[in-house]
């Protein structure tokens, strides 16, 4: 029996009466009927439930899907989607700080450093808090210093906390052979062949014709899958984001985000507008702002002449500073200033966001950046570390935060053999012909685009 993850609507009700919550919303009548039919709760770690429901509950979940969708809003005023609505609420909306553009080098370093990120957190996505640090600790291997691996753990807590399924074959440090595919990766390389077809001024129906075109569906996960169904159905952008899509404010947005900021150096405002028109094929408020947060953090970054504490700062004025993701960020940087232990930090951001968020959404994994690269103080080992070892969506996070440290340390060398020798100069990937192409390759491909006019 094939249960498709994170595309079945008896799923997808529980996830959207969690979001419901969130975004200012009152769900409580829609969910006492859920629950009076027998409706489950949203999967706790997978995309889909084990069993196939009844046609009356499949139906009911559908039907309910959309009454939540009708519901009002009273977060609407602070968060909006829409980019003029979000710039009028930016006080401080940033001017173009330079003209320069980043040397390959640059570039090359901030490829690497993302797929070091991701790889590190790759085998234990998924993984609650205490398991990760478990296991690391079971080799001498914390605070993070290098790849996981499973070679010496407990054959007693590889049962209790397996590794992610998918990634130990090739993701512990023992079996590390090139970088492997991920999507943390594929997007970033799909918008990179958004900008050499279509330039800067790409719209929003570029980014939906490139997916349908080069982006492979079984590849995609939560928002992006459910915004790829769409497009099949005959949904435009940017209903795409909302119609049945509870994962509209999670992480998919942001992990697409870099390319963005790599182009538009010392312009955070074009890379903020420039990751809004990418976001809101799949996304909406906060997850739309944890993509222009990023971007404008990376432009800020790719200046060479900024440290990470002004970078996080510029990021912050692109997004509106009512919105729970602005508050979070800024809750998340305070806390990485007031405690010299990371571990304290991480146990705060849990304690507040575990039992109310998924693991993948944008808001506590966006904050939970925020405050690696700030305790790290920039450090390319002490952010992936960091970023890895507070848990939550561990590849993504690793990625973005090992991305913009990699950056601003501003040359492949400046980062540590042990991380980047594994990789081999070859990323996998399902995405054009960019398979076994090498970083250096990459960061050249990507230096031309931010040399365009």
């Amino acid at each position: 029996m094939l249960r498709l993850t994170w595309v079945q609507p008896e799923d997808l009700l529980g996830h959207e009466l969690n979001q419901a919550r969130l975004d200012g919303r009152e769900p409580a009548a829609i969910a006492a009927r859920w629950r009076a039919a027998g409706g489950p709760d949203a999967p706790a770690a997978a995309g889909a439930s084990a069993d196939r429901p009844s046609r009356y509950l499949r139906q009911l979940a559908e039907d309910l899907l959309d009454e939540l969708a009708d519901l009002p809003d009273r977060l609407a005023e602070d968060e909006p989607t829409d980019l003029a609505a979000i710039r009028a609420l930016c006080p401080d909306w940033p001017a173009p700080v330079s003209d320069l553009t980043p040397t390959p080098t640059g570039l090359e370093a901030a490829w690497l450093g993302r797929a070091v990120g991701c790889l590190l957190g790759k085998p234990v996505e998924k993984l609650p808090l205490e398991a990760i640090r478990r296991l690391a600790r079971s080799t001498g291997n914390w605070p993070l210093g290098t790849y996981f691996t499973a070679k010496g753990v407990p054959e007693d807590l590889l049962r209790a906390h397996p590794w992610n399924r998918r990634s130990a074959p090739t993701s512990l440090a023992e079996n590390i052979d090139g970088m492997p595919e991920d999507d943390d990766l594929n997007y970033p390389l799909l918008n990179l062949l958004l900008l050499q077809r279509h330039g800067r001024r790409f719209t929003l129906d570029d980014v939906a014709r490139l997916w349908l075109d080069e982006l492979p569906a079984g590849r995609t996960f939560t928002a992006e899958r459910i915004a790829c169904r769409n497009l099949l159905s005959g949904i435009e952008p940017p209903h795409t984001a909302r119609h049945r899509n509870p994962f509209r404010e999670w992480i998919g947005a942001l992990i697409r985000a870099d390319v963005h900021g790599w182009t538009n150096p010392g312009d955070p405002a074009a890379a903020a507008e420039q990751a809004h028109t990418d976001a809101t094929l799949t996304h909406t408020a906060n997850g739309v702002y944890a993509a222009m947060f990023t971007a404008a953090t990376i432009a800020c970054a790719a200046t060479g002449t900024h440290d990470v504490h002004t970078c996080l700062r510029t990021g912050l004025t692109v997004i509106p500073p009512r919105s729970r993701l602005s508050e979070a960020i800024r809750h998340a940087v305070r806390l990485a200033h007031e405690h010299a232990d990371f571990d304290t930090v991480v146990d705060e951001l849990h304690a507040i966001y575990g039992d109310t968020h998924h693991w993948v959404h944008a808001v506590p994994n966006t904050a939970l950046i925020a405050a690696a690269l700030t305790h790290a103080d920039g450090d390319f080992t002490g952010t992936v570390s960091r970023a890895v070892g507070g848990g939550w969506d561990t590849d993504s996070n690793g990625a973005t935060a090992g991305g913009i440290a990699a950056l601003l340390a501003g040359t492949p060398t400046a980062l540590p053999h042990h991380w980047t020798a594994p990789l081999k100069n070859r990323l996998a990937t399902s995405v054009g012909d960019f398979n076994g192409i090498g970083f250096d390759t990459l960061a050249h491909l990507t230096h031309r685009e931010a040399s365009r006019p």
